[in-house]
């Protein structure tokens, strides 16, 4: 037996450098395509053992590592501290009066480092095929030596010359305009409501207008994030049952002003100017009638200053603004409140926001940013009998932020966040407000 075992291990050594030489390198690997169309699934799996187990098309990867020291003047609890982003709070700024509100924060994370993965796939009916995944290491877990991976985006795409379907999660579609701020927040609370990431199936097509103008027309389904959001019971323990929403985009693309930096300074754009809206639908145990989600606005990016060559950032500036009305929409933060009314009668909360933001780089390396956002509860009169609802939240924001080099960014900033409540508590102030220091240091990689 013993030697049997040596033979079989003496052949398996003499074979292994033909199994080596079969796809040579720098050459196409052999697939075995029995299982046709898809051979190439999985190389080393269904395909040859010689095949590359790194990937069969091109993958790229990137991300930042960061780190950021951050000064609170309120406590924003557990998700302040580890988040640290003022601007997405979504009880609210503490109030003055309360123990939150007169106690502040400090604390240092590495938490918004971020790492994505890019693929360039084969083509599908003359189309190009793609994939990304980003992640980054604010999954559960309350500190930062307990971070874990969180999925912020998975998607692929076939993309024509003028027309893309995307699917997987990403950004949902309404209201595109983001703060440049240096934390996750985006003003997400303050008339830009940026979050969440949600799975999504979207069609994109580009209609040309001439040589300097185009449309950009977005349809999409979307999960309904009120599920997620309100199957734990927050309104008189009543559960949701959601169907999908629809979301979409329709925005004139024009090249006539040139380009100019957008967020972080990390894109250039072109004017762009148009709608966007949201509708969904879910029913309430409990209520007379089904609830509708819905919003709609306007979105502009204005190159007030556009670059020279389309790449650098020297003496650059541009503008970035939207405005929008909305329902029953807490789940992006586009409203504070769910539903307004006695049980059983229970209607969309309504809500509107406001925001806008100018980028400046005087230099190609130092870039300063300036907005002010807010998302205002519509009809106060609709929230009688809710203590402590959110009339308003307002955010105002600066930064500096300086590359050294190609690879180190440093910034500072500095918030002011404020939330005002409507029917207070007995003793307690209608006022909640926030200062937020922030200092940052990048590594884009």
């Amino acid at each position: 037996m013993k030697k049997l075992i040596f033979h079989v291990a003496a052949l398996a050594l003499l074979a292994s450098p033909v199994l080596a030489q079969e796809v040579p390198q720098n050459s196409k690997p052999v697939y075995n395509c029995d299982y046709d169309p898809s051979c190439e699934v999985a190389p080393g799996i269904y395909g040859k053992m010689a095949s590359p187990v790194t990937s069969k098309f091109k993958l790229t990867f990137g991300g930042y590592v960061k780190l950021d020291y951050v000064y609170n003047s309120v406590n924003l609890g557990s998700t302040g501290g580890t988040a640290a982003m003022a601007t997405l709070q979504p009880d609210g700024i503490p109030k003055t009066s309360s123990l939150a509100g007169q106690r502040d924060q400090s604390l240092i994370t590495a938490r918004q480092t971020r790492f994505w993965l890019k693929v360039d796939g084969p083509t599908f009916l003359g189309a190009k095929t793609g994939a990304l995944i980003e992640t980054d290491f604010f999954g559960a877990g309350g500190s930062n030596e307990s971070a874990n991976l969180r999925m912020r985006h998975a998607y692929g795409t076939i993309d024509w010359k003028n027309t893309q379907v995307l699917f997987g999660q990403t950004w949902d579609n309404f209201a595109p305009a983001a703060a440049s701020t240096l934390d996750f927040g985006l003003g997400g609370t303050a008339g830009n409501p940026a979050q969440p990431r949600v799975a999504q199936i979207r069609l994109t097509q580009k209609v040309n207008l001439g040589e300097q103008n185009s449309l950009k027309l977005i349809a999409a389904v979307q999960n309904p994030a009120q599920d997620n959001n309100n199957n734990t019971p927050k309104v008189d323990g009543e559960s949701w049952g959601g169907k999908v929403n629809f979301a979409g985009q329709a925005m004139l693309v024009s090249k006539a002003l040139g380009v100019a930096p957008g967020f972080w300074g990390l894109s250039m754009n072109s004017l762009t100017a148009g709608f966007f809206g949201l509708y969904g639908n879910q029913d309430m145990v409990g209520n007379r009638n089904s609830l509708d989600s819905w919003g709609y606005g306007f979105y502009t990016f204005v190159p007030l200053l556009k670059s020279k060559d389309g790449k650098n950032r020297a003496m650059t500036a541009s503008f970035e603004g939207q405005a929008y009305m909305a329902a029953n929409m807490s789940f992006n933060n586009a409203t504070a409140a769910q539903v307004v009314g006695a049980p059983g009668n229970k209607n969309p909360a309504k809500g509107y926001g406001l925001f806008g933001q100018v980028i400046f780089y005087p230099t190609q390396n130092l870039g300063l940013t300036a907005g002010y956002g807010r998302r205002n509860a519509y009809d106060y009169a609709n929230y009688a009998g809710m203590e402590n609802f959110q009339k308003s939240s307002s955010h105002a924001f600066a930064n500096i932020a300086y590359d050294l080099n190609a690879a180190v960014r440093v910034a500072v900033e500095y918030q002011n966040v404020n939330t005002h409540y409507g029917n207070n508590s007995p003793g307690t102030s209608g006022t909640g407000t926030a200062n937020v220091a922030r200092v940052s240091a990048m590594y884009f990689f």
